[in-house]
């Protein structure tokens, strides 16, 4: 097990255990986060990392609907349990995937990278666009969220569960089981596949979900490490995550709700936006609100007090549950 009670010079003279899923993914964001801090420091080298994979829940069942297998922290839960148990140091995480309640209260967030593309991604055979495209079309996800979204837009598609990596997603389209699908953008960027894009979507059509496009590290509170990460840490990208995950948070919805949830920030304002759906693709709920940056807790209390007054609790909670995902005309 890895000891906790070194110096931070001391830290610097270790290797630093690092626990990712088990996907291309993954190790990608990582080696780009890592790489990121190795270039910017003097202490650390690409040396100074050891990673390791582990398989979760959501990766072993990998063809059935996530929330019909847990739902929450199904990317994460075996990483933190690792880190917990001194078995890794850190955990390197898309924070689209990390629950807004937290799963312990001796885990933090001790870094939040760069904020990549937050946008949707559209890849279709044919090369049409997302409204181009014929009546009838299979268009695929996973996401509660985009299937929402779809619906808004255009109840002529058929939508079909995609499930699998990015790569199997794509083979899957390729093979004509889907006429299009759609994907994050951060992730496609990532991966070197901005070319397989057909369209990036709008984000006034496709809002998107709290944390798209962010990386975050996660260790133990209180260790030496956030001191290390520091120098990566990127202030805006905290600022809108945290502010996205206080909303969901407070309004109890988790990562397969209809919700999208997006904070931007221009100087010294921070602009707000949610959007709820109803399973049939109505949007029941349309807000964007600002204030200084440095009020964007309050910010966020506020939005979700319009929510719940909007909304209600009740309703939210029957949104986290969907019973056919499929859609056909």
């Amino acid at each position: 097990d890895v000891e906790r009670s070194r110096g931070l010079g001391d830290v610097y003279k270790r290797q630093i255990l690092v626990g990712i899923r088990d996907s291309k993914l993954s190790r990608t964001q990582t080696n780009i986060l890592l790489n990121q801090l190795v270039s910017v420091s003097s202490e650390i080298t690409n040396e100074s990392f050891v990673i390791k994979t582990v398989k979760t829940k959501g990766d072993i069942h990998n063809e059935k609907r996530l929330d019909q297998i847990g739902g929450k922290g199904l990317f994460i839960k075996e990483i933190e349990d690792q880190i917990l148990k001194s078995k890794v140091d850190i955990g390197v995480h898309s924070m689209k995937d990390v629950p807004a309640e937290d799963s312990s209260d001796k885990l933090d967030i001790i870094c939040w990278f760069k904020r990549e593309n937050h946008r949707e991604a559209l890849l279709s055979n044919s090369g049409q666009k997302f409204f181009d495209l014929p009546p009838g079309s299979v268009i695929g996800t996973s996401s509660i969220r985009r299937r929402a979204q779809i619906l808004n837009l255009r109840q002529d598609l058929n939508i079909k569960l995609l499930r699998g990596n990015v790569d199997t997603r794509i083979k899957k389209l390729r093979e004509n089981n889907y006429d299009a699908i759609i994907l994050s953008f951060a992730g496609l960027k990532r991966l070197g596949l901005i070319d397989q894009v057909t369209e990036e979507l709008d984000e006034e059509n496709f809002l998107p979900a709290a944390c798209q496009g962010t990386i975050g590290i996660q260790a133990k509170r209180g260790n030496n490490l956030k001191d290390v990460f520091a120098i990566i840490n990127h202030h805006e990208t905290e600022i809108a995550s945290l502010t996205e995950r206080k909303v969901l948070k407070t309004i109890k919805a988790n990562c397969n709700s209809p919700i999208s949830v997006y904070a931007i920030i221009n100087d010294d304002v921070i602009i707000l936006k949610c959007e709820i759906f109803d399973h049939n693709g109505l949007k029941i709920f349309s807000k964007d609100i600002s204030d200084v940056k440095n009020k964007y807790l309050s910010l966020a209390d506020e939005l979700s007090q319009t929510i719940l007054k909007d909304v209600g609790q009740e309703k939210i909670n029957k949104l986290n549950n969907i019973n056919d995902f499929n859609y056909s005309l």
